[in-house]
């Protein structure tokens, strides 16, 4: 005797083969596909498709017409123009003849990371050294730019601009907020109100820290205007300064961000066991060998996340070069968000893409390789 109702299943047919099933269970069978799929159709509504759509923008002439967008394809012309057209300076800068200290440095990079990738051969698969040379030829090409510019006297373009921001800027903000956080966890009167202060800039839109920075670095009206005129430099002007321009442009940024990497590293070395810390006290370890031996190890994963993080951040920066000095002097502030978004201003919807895949390439770059030979360097070595 069968149940009434009941799934029979046909003789020798295998498990899960049913004649009869309802929809509330075909329901829950199928329940996993139907509440993932509302997400999946929006991720490919406004990712997937928007990206295949910028794609065929970056690899095309776009015109406006009384009927709409006309494409017309010139492949990589876009691409190409930012390194031997006549946008080459905006982005790469004055590349000239390299001087002498710049050979010199050209000359080093190279010869260390090719010695890195001879050290490579043979230690990782195929696909592990596919990915250090396309590292070591972003590095070689990066020291190239910097070689031929900087240290040959030339003006830089957006490119290193940028990288100056994340380079300098996440390293600035890392140690600061990282020194700030130490501090704060330490037993010491006040903290928590310190912390309340420290944080505050991360709760500031970056259009309020743009144009609050711009005020409190104005040398003739702002607050620190007395110390300018003691020091007789009231008449000097910062924004007309390309190499100062960048500096206070990444002090306002550092400002704004070392509140995020404070209160990240304030959680992990608060995280830290107290007992490790106090047996290394009794057996009489300094400060610095209680940070080094044992702080620092535990709390690696957590700052090397964060600065990850921070310099992904750092790549996209656009809100305060555009309001404080809006990309100037001439084009020494701006970053390649901003030189993107200043040509598609200009309707060049085309070269403002592949100025924006540029950046994509250059960040994944930099954070996959950051994150390979630094976060799992280390990993690699602590489980060594």
């Amino acid at each position: 005797m069968t149940n009434a109702g009941a799934d029979v299943r046909p003789e020798g047919a295998p498990a899960g083969i049913l004649l009869h099933e309802n929809w509330g269970e075909w329901l829950d069978r199928h329940s996993r596909t139907f509440f993932i799929a509302p997400a999946v159709v929006l991720i490919l509504i406004f990712a997937i498709f928007p990206t295949i759509y910028s794609i065929v923008f970056a690899l095309s002439r776009v015109r406006f017409t009384g009927e709409g967008l006309q494409f017309r394809l010139v492949w990589f012309q876009n691409f190409a123009k930012q390194f031997f057209g006549n946008d080459q300076v905006h982005f790469l800068g004055k590349v000239g003849a390299m001087g002498a200290l710049g050979t010199l440095f050209f000359a080093a990079v190279t010869a260390a990371v090719l010695w890195w990738l001879y050290r490579s051969y043979g230690r990782t698969s195929w696909i592990g050294m596919t990915g250090r040379a396309v590292s070591a030829a972003m590095a070689i090409f990066v020291a190239w730019i910097v070689g031929a510019t900087i240290l040959s006297g030339n003006p830089i373009g957006t490119l290193l601009t940028t990288l100056f921001y994340v380079v300098v800027g996440c390293a600035l903000q890392f140690v600061i907020g990282t020194g700030l956080a130490f501090l704060c966890s330490q037993p010491i009167s006040g903290k928590n109100f310190f912390r309340v202060i420290f944080f505050i800039p991360l709760m500031i839109t970056p259009l309020g820290v743009g144009y609050a920075m711009k005020m409190v670095a104005d040398i003739t009206k702002g607050p620190f205007q007395p110390f300018f005129g003691a020091a007789t430099v009231d008449a000097w002007v910062w924004s007309a300064d390309p190499w100062a321009a960048r500096i206070v442009m990444m002090i306002c940024d550092s400002w704004q961000w070392i509140p995020f990497i404070f209160i990240t590293m304030l959680a992990a070395l608060e995280n830290v066991p107290r007992d490790h810390v106090e047996a290394a006290q009794v057996d009489g370890a300094s400060g610095i060998e209680i940070f080094k031996e044992i702080v620092w190890p535990q709390i690696v994963p957590v700052a090397v996340t964060v600065l990850l993080i921070r310099m992904i951040e750092a790549f996209k920066i656009v809100d305060l070069p555009n309001i404080m000095t809006g990309g100037g002097p001439g084009s020494s502030t701006e970053s390649m968000t901003l030189h993107s978004m200043y040509i598609w201003r200009a309707n060049d919807i085309g070269t403002s893409a592949a100025v924006a895949y540029l950046l994509l390439l250059l960040t994944v770059v930099t954070c996959a390789s950051f994150f390979n030979y630094v976060v799992l360097g280390k990993l690699r070595r602590a489980r060594g």
